[in-house]
């Protein structure tokens, strides 16, 4: 045998114990290559082989543990990248928006989620959801269900900021800084409304009759 003989036999020999130390390495590799296959010196992949994948024969990789596809192309990810995510490389999981963790596994809320707010994910969503008194995207907006009249502002459950001149759970309540005389009712602040024969800012005032 010459010497180019027995390179190729060496070479040969040196691939065939790699690719049995592949399998036997729990190869990640696409199945269907058995021990003792045929494998061509002078085999060529086109397109080539990537990820350190070996042509074995003419257009057929044998992949290298982590990659799959035709040429090797995929990078495989052991689990699966969970919501969406991409393998970029093995064990390496790119995560869509709103998931996290290595193999996006974990739902984030861009911002957390507050007062007692859940982060879960909806229809692959990453999204708060909200205990009954609050609500918004972040859970920051309390609910009055009272409602809040007059230009007042709900600032916590059940919980109204009034407007100056304005009182009550729904600042429902108008205030005038001098009380309405004779039976006249404070209706905005200020501003009284008079009962018969009374006028005047406070119902001070009684209408002569003629």
């Amino acid at each position: 045998m010459g010497l180019s003989g027995l390179g190729s036999a060496v070479l040969a020999s040196i691939v065939l114990l790699s690719l049995v130390a592949l399998c036997s390495g729990g190869s990640d590799a696409p199945r269907g290559v058995a021990v003792g296959f045929v494998f061509d010196l002078k085999a060529t992949c086109e397109p080539p082989c990537r990820h350190a994948g070996v042509c074995i024969r003419n257009n057929t990789c044998f992949c290298s543990k982590g990659y799959e596809g035709e040429t090797c192309q995929y990078a495989n990810c052991f689990p699966k990248c969970k919501n969406g995510g991409e393998c970029l490389r093995p064990g390496k999981c790119r995560c869509p928006p709103g998931f996290g963790g290595r193999f996006c596994h974990k739902v984030t809320c861009d911002g957390g989620c507050w007062n007692g707010g859940e982060c879960t994910a909806v229809n692959g969503v990453a999204k708060c959801i909200c205990p009954s008194s609050w609500t918004g995207s972040k859970c920051q907006h309390a609910i009055c269900p009272q409602g809040c009249r007059n230009g007042g502002i709900c600032v916590a459950p059940g919980i109204c900021s009034c407007l100056d001149g304005w009182l009550g759970g729904a600042c429902h309540t108008a205030v005038c800084r001098q009380p309405c005389l004779n039976g006249g009712k404070c209706i905005s602040p200020d501003k009284c409304r008079c009962r018969p024969p009374f006028s005047g800012p406070r119902c001070e005032e009684k209408k002569q009759s003629h």
